[in-house]
């Protein structure tokens, strides 16, 4: 977890950065918390449709993981970038101008966090373009529009994100758990750290206890 976490925060960063400039507006996303769910517990957090991005992996790295933006989120950045101020209408309905613009947006975001990542880890990263869907996370995982992965339990990597006065929100990584161990265990040979990566990179995905309240 603290492995997985130490990743998605350098990469997320300089995600944040690009979005930024992107925006006109100040981005900040805070320390990741990672955890071990199932799409049971994804959903009662989440009541309201979602915007999934699908990202693939295309080098340096074999899988793909799922950006999860809130609706309202969505087009709030979607107005930014095309020069308005963000003031939106809770009730319009996510078009495919907003899905197209926000695929884009975060193409450029995670195309920056891929080549923070190939620093990182020393070796060549590249995505595909990421395709935008709506999701209701209260509908079945038959419909064909999730990845098959999110059928069983996956790794979590949730940031609070703050952009300008505008969004104080949450931003997800899902990750399939066998991209999740691939991480760490580059990240465990890039690091020099035990040899013995499979056993640790399981128990790192186990789902921590939670902290006792302050």
């Amino acid at each position: 977890k603290d492995a997985i976490g130490e990743i998605s925060n350098i990469s997320m960063g300089s995600a944040a950065t690009t979005l930024g400039m992107l925006l006109n507006q100040t981005v900040t996303i805070t320390t990741p918390n990672v955890s071990y769910v199932e799409w049971g517990e994804l959903a009662d957090s989440y009541d309201r449709p979602c915007v999934f991005l699908q990202i693939k992996y295309v080098d340096g790295l074999d899988g793909n993981n799922v950006l999860v933006l809130k609706e309202n989120d969505v087009k709030i950045i979607t107005d930014l970038m095309m020069g308005g101020a963000g003031e939106v209408d809770d009730s319009e309905p996510l078009s495919e101008l907003h899905l197209s613009a926000i695929g884009e947006a975060m193409n450029q975001m995670m195309g920056s966090a891929a080549t923070s990542m190939s620093s990182m880890l020393n070796k060549k990263i590249d995505i595909s373009p990421p395709t935008a869907e709506l999701v209701d996370l209260n509908e079945s995982m038959n419909t064909g529009k999730l990845p098959e992965f999110l059928k069983s339990k996956f790794v979590k990597v949730s940031f609070k994100m703050l952009i300008g006065n505008l969004i104080d929100s949450e931003i997800m990584q899902l990750y399939p758990f066998e991209f999740a161990k691939s991480l760490y265990e580059i990240f465990g040979m890039k690091s020099g750290g035990s040899s013995d990566s499979t056993a640790s990179a399981t128990a790192s995905a186990q789902p921590a206890p939670a902290p006792a309240p302050a």
